[in-house]
């Protein structure tokens, strides 16, 4: 379960992150059900995300929040899904992250 690198993205346009007094949301969208896991790419205002799990019993959310917390380095305790709980475009809360520090291990990830 990697981080898929199927796109050429530059990171310099961040619309989908925004700073909270508990951390940062970032805002993705996510397709359940995907043949592999991984960030597929993002777009001016989400971040694209492929997960395996079926969108039944919360177990889709479940599979972004482990990847979200894999992709930016953080324990998976850390990161909750704030809003779109049924819905695929979702506001992924990481608690104790500022904006640059998330705005940092995304471009770690590199060209996505």
């Amino acid at each position: 379960m990697g981080i898929m690198r199927d796109y050429e993205v530059t990171w310099s346009d961040m619309n989908f992150l925004r700073a909270v007094p508990e951390g940062v949301v970032l805002q993705v969208r996510v397709q359940p059900r995907a043949s592999r896991e991984g960030i597929e790419g993002c777009s001016e205002d989400c971040l694209r995300l492929r997960v395996t799990a079926p969108p039944v019993g919360g177990q889709a959310n479940e599979a972004c929040v482990e990847l979200v917390a894999r992709a930016l380095g953080v324990k998976r305790g850390l990161v909750d899904i704030r809003s779109g709980h049924r819905s695929r475009t979702k506001g992924v809360l990481i608690r104790g992250m500022t904006l640059a520090q998330a705005e940092e291990a995304l471009r770690r990830l590199g060209p996505i």
